[in-house]
């Protein structure tokens, strides 16, 4: 037997094979990883509304009065249930064989599934041409598929001449159910497809974007699955808004990233014969910026952290785990695969070994739409920052016609909407607020003072107090007191009380959704003040989620700017460049939002947009529309350290040039695909980033960041050592 002295040396050519098998395992490994996370999250995606909720009340802070409110009324009320608002609605006065029909249809309609049995009598109109009743949806259920069931059983059998809607808030629910189906199929399918042509478009190839898209994907699947299951375990709160928004951000931000490796990757493959040195070096180059553009992103979405509305607050951390692994697929499984292809990847046109024309060109390319941009930006710098300056300041004084104090949630959902046009038919034979009152809880002693204090508001029709001893629930409150609902002689019933406290509902003259039942709610609020009670109820959840909505907006703005200034003076290890590329991007989502008000309002007249819409724009805007500085700087740097700053400037604009535009298309692209889902803050929010991200590709990264960076010189870097010359 050998023994270990006596074993002979490992020679040159072992120490290479070993490492050549280790090389080889590496990437086989990572390859292997990726493709197990992605088939357990891959099956997840038709699976998300089984941890995901649409209830704007389970968002609010639990201070909000409507949040309060919610959680006492299941002391009050035996069910939980979504209170659906049958309308029936004839031409003329109803005759009395269509109310008997009505009457005996809505009797047989608790035998669906998911409605629950305390459906109301019919309570015909004082015009007698229309009917209304209210139908529990029990909330356990699938809210859209109960409520078209409900309305295609109603419409079947209804009397001839009467025409049905479903309103109220299960009606909206069901809306909101139906325009966020597609956010699994439609949404990625068209995502996917905007990025697979742009890619195709960029590298001719037919290999390289199925490389670049997979990167992407399996960057979705395994933070869709980690997402999934932290929201499981309640950890997260999901909503549909923040599953689009998920989606959209993982696959751009992960193609953008791919896109900035494949390019040093295919810089590298000419000055390298070796494949795997080339993945070195492009991995070497591409770590910096990558990392640091992930970091500014996640950083931004961490200060909706501070936010006090949950679907804001949870939308962070859920992004920013997107992020994260929209950075390790970069990083990890891009280059696994790269090094399997080597130059088969960019077939039919694979980049050539040249060293010597490298080395004549000197890293910078001679021709093309960058190196002749980059020589008229050396000519002109001041005029050219200068006039784009005052471009992009005439585009942000749209700003001041932007509506985003909120919308109606009829209005949250674009197109035909059944509840919308029940809303309607309601407001105009019922008062509007019908079917969604706004519930007051105020201590029993207060119950008459409270209802005089309601009745005496023009915005309120009607008073009730919940009785459980009353025929229907209710008992109605006057100024001389409770009167029951029923025939002559009927008993007084005496009203519920929960820990020395009751329940008053108070219909409003308004439809709930209604600037002016909005401005009911606050002067309840205001008068009842001294009577130490809460308003809550559908009106009164959209005005806590509206002021809650400002407030983030006012806060979390201004930290989001403090904490990117921050990361990027670390990044550039300068002052003064930080700041102008700071000053630089908000003028372009001032822009950005300017022109976006124009176009909402003149274009698609819109009605108004959600007070979360600028907050949500800047986020993405800001956060990502930083990143191309990021992609554009750190190159700049690099280059100035051996070349100067100014010609630096230029050869960072000529080289990053392509790769940054090809990213901004991908981006805007996958973000207007958001359109694609009818939801009104969706559209409005792919509009803003999307057109924002091409001007800050366009415009701001390519004309205005150079000119600007390339006539102040090397004081850009202020006060690094860069900026006193000495690299």
């Amino acid at each position: 037997m050998t023994s270990p002295e006596s074993a002979p040396p490992i020679t040159r050519r072992e120490r290479v094979r070993s490492r050549s098998w280790l090389r080889a395992l590496v990437p086989a490994v990572l390859i292997l990883a990726w493709l197990a996370g992605a088939s357990f999250g891959g099956p997840l995606f038709g699976k998300i509304d089984e941890v995901s909720s649409n209830d704007r009340t389970t968002y609010l802070p639990e201070s909000a009065d409507a949040t309060q409110v919610q959680e006492l009324l299941g002391d009050f009320t035996d069910s939980d249930a979504i209170p659906a608002i049958v309308v029936f609605t004839g031409e003329t006065a109803l005759s009395e064989s269509q109310l008997e029909a009505i009457t005996d249809l809505l009797a047989t309609v608790d035998a669906l599934d998911g409605v629950g049995d305390d459906v109301s009598p019919a309570l015909p109109s004082e015009d007698g041409e229309a009917v209304q009743a209210f139908v529990p949806i029990s909330s356990g259920s699938d809210v859209g598929d109960v409520v078209a069931e409900l309305g295609t059983t109603l419409r079947e059998s209804a009397p001839a001449g009467v025409d049905v809607f479903i309103t109220g808030p299960a009606g909206f629910t069901a809306d909101l159910v139906a325009g966020f189906a597609g956010i699994d199929g439609l949404l990625l399918g068209v995502a996917l497809l905007a990025v697979l042509l742009i890619l195709v478009l960029v590298y001719r190839s037919l290999l390289l974007p199925v490389v670049v898209l997979s990167t992407s994907l399996f960057a979705l699947c395994v933070a869709l699955l980690v997402v999934w299951w932290l929201a499981k375990a309640e950890v997260l709160l999901l909503s549909g808004q923040t599953q689009g928004i998920l989606f959209i951000l993982v696959i751009g931000a992960a193609t953008d990233y791919s896109l900035l490796f494949v390019s040093r990757f295919r810089e590298e493959l000419r000055s390298t014969s070796d494949k795997g040195a080339a993945v070195a070096a492009a991995w070497k180059g591409s770590f910096e910026p990558i990392v640091a553009s992930g970091g500014t992103v996640i950083a931004g979405l961490l200060c909706l952290l501070l936010s006090d509305l949950k679907s804001n607050s949870t939308l962070g951390p859920v992004a920013a785990i997107g992020i994260v692994f929209a950075m390790l697929s970069a990083l990890t499984l891009l280059p696994s695969l790269l090094l399997l292809f080597g130059r088969a990847a960019f077939w039919p046109r694979r980049p050539s070994f040249e060293p010597d024309v490298v080395a004549a060109e000197r890293g910078m390319p001679s021709t093309g739409v960058w190196a002749r941009l980059a020589t008229a930006i050396s000519r002109r710098p001041r005029t050219i920052w200068v006039v784009t300056t005052l471009v992009l300041l005439v585009g942000a004084l749209g700003v001041t016609q932007l509506n985003a104090s909120g919308v109606p949630q009829s209005d949250l959902v674009l197109g035909s909407s059944e509840a919308r046009d029940g809303q309607v038919v309601l407001g105009e034979h019922f008062p509007g607020g019908s079917g969604s009152p706004a519930y007051v809880v105020a201590d029993e002693a207060d119950l008459q003072d409270a209802a005089e204090i309601l009745l005496a508001l023009d915005g309120v029709d009607a008073v009730s107090v919940t009785a459980s001893d009353a025929p229907s629930g209710t008992a109605a409150v006057t100024d001389e007191g409770i009167t029951a609902f029923g025939p002559p002689g009927s008993p007084t019933p005496d009203p519920t009380v929960v820990d020395g406290r009751v329940l008053l509902q108070a219909t409003l003259a308004d439809a709930a959704d209604s600037d002016a039942a909005a401005s009911t709610v606050r002067e309840m609020r205001a008068e009842l003040e001294g009577l130490d009670a809460l308003v809550g109820g559908v009106t009164a959840t959209a005005v806590d989620t509206d002021d809650a909505s400002i407030h983030d907006r006012n806060l979390i703005i201004p930290v989001i700017l403090v904490v990117i200034l921050l990361i990027l003076m670390a990044l550039l290890r300068s002052i003064l460049a930080p700041v102008l590329l700071i000053v630089t991007t908000v003028l372009s989502f001032g822009t950005a939002m300017g022109v976006s008000a124009l176009v909402f309002n003149g274009v698609f007249d819109f009605s108004g947009a959600d007070p979360a819409v600028p907050l949500f724009g800047f986020v993405f805007l800001v956060a990502l529309g930083i990143d191309y500085n990021i992609f554009l700087m750190t190159r700049v740097r690099e280059e100035s350290r051996r070349h100067g700053t100014r010609e630096g400037v230029l050869r960072g604009l000529a080289i990053t040039g392509g790769v940054i535009t090809s990213a901004g298309l991908v981006l805007a692209a996958t973000f207007a695909a958001l359109s694609v889902i009818p939801i009104l803050f969706l559209v409005q929010l792919a509009f803003i980033v999307a057109f924002g991200v091409l001007l800050d590709t366009f415009i701001v990264r390519s004309l205005l960041v150079p000119a600007l960076a390339y006539d102040i010189g090397r004081a850009i870097w202020w006060p690094s050592k860069l900026g006193r010359g000495i690299f």
